[in-house]
């Protein structure tokens, strides 16, 4: 059975970060890269995707995303699979439809934080660039929040042509790997706000 831990992991990883880039080790190059893709998450507001995660155990779970940022999300998935996330701006509040039990965390603590902030960079002194990775037609940049082993660290994956965010990783404590993948993928929609608001009725809605 699936972990509280697993499902999180589009917003939560304890992890031991390892050092970042060297001031010296990024190229001309790297820094364009990096300011582009931080304009590219920037300019997301709204995002609505279809999604597929995949743990590091073969585990396969699909679902719906909702984005509106700063700072809010909904993660809903399809049965079997019995658990809703949802990122109201001050929590990510994960919860088992089975029980019917919310768990609170604070979202500045969780790679969710990271995610939707409302305007951050690569380049910024509370961002830690792990590595850059090319490969043909892919980009793969690691990331991580300053701070302490309980900092998210993210695998931005974009695609190069067009320039667009096809994927992410996250990495727990175990070196286990979550991969989602979004599809279907549109931005820029009028979202209801009512998405980013947890009640107890969305038990029985999304079972």
């Amino acid at each position: 059975m699936h972990s509280m831990k697993t499902f999180l992991a589009l917003a939560i990883a304890v992890i031991s970060l390892s050092e970042p880039l060297a001031n010296d080790a990024v190229s001309d190059s790297d820094t364009a890269l990096l300011q582009k893709a931080s304009s590219y998450l920037n300019a997301i507001d709204t995002l609505q995707a279809r999604f597929l995660q995949v743990d590091g155990r073969g585990g396969v779970a699909e679902g719906d995303l909702y984005v509106d940022r700063p700072g809010k999300m909904r993660l809903v998935y399809d049965p079997p699979t019995p658990v809703l996330i949802v990122a109201d701006g001050a929590y990510v509040i994960y919860v088992d439809l089975e029980l019917g039990e919310p768990s609170y965390l604070d979202i500045d603590d969780t790679p969710a934080g990271f995610l939707l902030k409302p305007n951050w960079a690569f380049s910024d002194d509370g961002v830690d660039v792990k590595e850059i990775v090319r490969q043909p037609g892919i980009i793969e940049i690691t990331a991580a929040q300053s701070g302490g082993a309980t900092s998210g660290e993210l695998t931005f994956i974009f695609s190069e042509g067009p320039f667009e965010l096809r994927q992410w990783r996250v990495k727990d404590a175990q070196s286990q790997e979550i991969t989602v993948t979004l599809f279907e993928t549109r931005t820029g929609l009028s979202l209801d706000p009512g998405l980013f608001i947890y009640e107890e009725s969305d038990v029985f809605d999304d079972d």
